[in-house]
């Protein structure tokens, strides 16, 4: 239980450095978002921890989606990928969990971030 509170500590103390404004803004983009990975039965896996990494790194907004479970559960979830990938939880909801990782060399036409 103490470590569920620790990852809590360290997800919110990551989106306390982003202004309401900017969660504001991200969730609303995230609204539109469809889940660019599913987490499957087996867990977290390197396969999976690898491909949630790579498409932070193009698209800095993402929408994934956990297996069933009890909140706590998906919730728990939510925060280690976010730990383990460097990203900000920025909501959850259900199954699916928005995170968010700033690349400053975004690619325009791939970026959730950029309007065209």
């Amino acid at each position: 239980m103490k470590d569920n509170m620790t990852n809590d500590k360290s997800a919110t103390s990551s989106r306390a450095q982003l202004s309401n404004a900017e969660i504001k803004r991200l969730k609303g983009i995230g609204h539109d978002l469809k889940p660019i990975v599913m987490v499957g039965g087996n867990g977290l896996t390197e396969g999976v921890v690898s491909e949630i990494e790579r498409a932070l790194t193009d698209h800095e907004l993402i929408k994934i989606k956990t297996p069933a479970g009890s909140k706590a559960e998906r919730e728990a979830m939510g925060h280690a990928i976010a730990e383990q990938t460097g990203a900000v939880m920025i909501q959850h909801i259900g199954r699916m969990a928005l995170l968010f990782k700033p690349n400053p060399n975004a690619n325009p036409k791939l970026s959730n971030l950029i309007e065209r």
